[in-house]
């Protein structure tokens, strides 16, 4: 072969192995994935994970705001969800090269993207006017999942905010044999997916929050518009799902039972 010949052959496989590693390295200890999508704000996606920023009252007793310092609804943000992203990405054929997003609840864009992450839920407040924007986005078919709050104390508080937005109402815990666990994966055995607190102790449980719930409520035709996590965390096993201390069991389930929400939302 001419070298001229020999440069270009190794010049393209070269540039063929640095392509397959940026799509497949995933890094150790909370490492980002490298994916080769087009990204930013222009590239055509078919899913957005958008994170919900809300009103924190109940935090260290005041409001943080929007944008105060560790207010509630930024916990794990964002490695948690850009990590949940890439798995996305990896283990669906959903088009998603968009970057994760924040959306408040007064934005103009909250009904472009018809599925909310929101975490610590325990901390949220509403006026009348944001619970009544909320229940208007849920009702246009919005998807709201709920992670990372426990115990009885906390879950009155999410209650308390989640009253506002669908007065009426009916939380109920949703069955193995829903179609929402059986949408994408068919998820028959669930378990309590605890937050990093593991590694350490070896406690699945969080403040006393001891026996996991998936619950959810739905809408006057059947659909599951908020899917609630309670007594777990699995912002913490999407982040953490790269610690060789952290358990496969726990992060497994914890990306299949996303998933599984994400495709439900999109189909229903």
């Amino acid at each position: 072969m001419k070298p001229a010949r020999l440069l270009l052959a190794t010049a393209l496989l070269l540039t063929l192995a640095l392509g397959l590693f940026a799509f497949q390295r995933v890094g150790r200890g909370g490492g980002r994935a490298q994916l080769a999508f087009p990204t930013g704000p222009d590239a055509p996606s078919e899913f957005y994970f958008s994170r919900l920023r809300y009103n924190s009252g109940y935090a260290s007793g005041g409001s943080f705001g929007y944008g105060g310092f560790r207010g509630g609804w930024q916990q794990d943000f964002p490695r948690a969800d850009h990590d949940c992203l890439v798995f996305l990405r990896r283990l669906t054929r959903i088009f998603s090269p968009s970057e994760i997003n924040v959306v408040d609840i007064d934005s103009n864009s909250l009904f472009d993207y018809p599925w909310l992450y929101a975490v610590g839920v325990n901390t949220w407040t509403f006026t009348d006017e944001e619970a009544a924007r909320m229940r208007d986005y849920l009702m246009k078919g919005g998807f709201l999942m709920v992670d990372h709050f426990h115990n009885d104390d906390q879950w009155a508080r999410f209650m308390d905010g989640m009253s506002m937005v669908l007065p009426g109402y009916t939380v109920e815990d949703l069955p193995d044999n829903d179609e929402i666990y059986h949408v994408l994966y068919s998820i028959d055995d669930k378990f309590q997916i605890p937050g990093e607190q593991y590694i350490n102790t070896g406690r699945t449980y969080e403040q006393n929050g001891f026996i996991p719930h998936w619950r959810g409520i739905r809408d006057s035709h059947g659909r599951v518009i908020v899917a609630i996590c309670f007594n777990m965390h699995l912002g913490d096993a999407w982040e953490w799902a790269n610690t060789p201390e952290y358990p496969e069991k726990f992060s497994g389930l914890a990306f299949r039972v996303v998933l599984n929400y994400i495709t439900y939302s999109m189909t229903h």
